[in-house]
């Protein structure tokens, strides 16, 4: 990768690490909003009141847009920075979960459309793919530090 000058390419290696750091505390906030969301169909009075005020639908279904995309930019971008610094890719539990993750998510956003038909199935599916996703987030946080920690050590 010859157009990437060398004194850029060890620091392209924080980018993704950054970036999905962002895109967990989005995870967790898309978890809050999808909950109040949640309540919401329960609710009755003035605590459905202040929940319609909140706006957590549209909310939700932004943060969840968001997330799809850094997501899916991050998984594609951590890839790129490997291959452009190593000129290969590291086959392991980080790089294979991660792209798990991606799945999951593209999976969990296109099950709107059904759950704006009413399908309980899919709000439920959707509710325990996105479960899973968190799960999995934070277990990649804990390994991609690792992956951070060695790179500083070569650095």
């Amino acid at each position: 990768m010859d157009f990437i000058p060398e004194s850029i390419k060890p620091w392209l290696n924080f980018i993704h690490p950054l970036l999905m750091w962002g895109m967990l505390a989005i995870a967790i906030y898309a978890l809050y909003t999808g909950l109040k969301v949640r309540k919401l169909r329960s609710a009755s009075g003035e605590e459905k009141k202040e929940l319609v005020q909140g706006d957590f639908r549209s909310k939700h279904f932004k943060i969840g847009s968001l997330l799809l995309v850094g997501v899916v930019l991050g998984t594609i971008g951590g890839m790129s920075v490997t291959y452009i610094n190593n000129g290969k890719l590291f086959v392991g539990p980080h790089l294979l979960v991660g792209l798990s993750m991606m799945g999951l998510v593209a999976l969990s956003a296109s099950l709107a459309p059904l759950m704006q038909r009413g399908k309980d199935w899919a709000r439920y599916s959707h509710i325990s793919l996105n479960i899973a996703v968190v799960g999995l987030f934070a277990w990649q946080a804990v390994t991609g530090m690792n992956i951070v920690q060695r790179i500083l050590e070569n650095f």
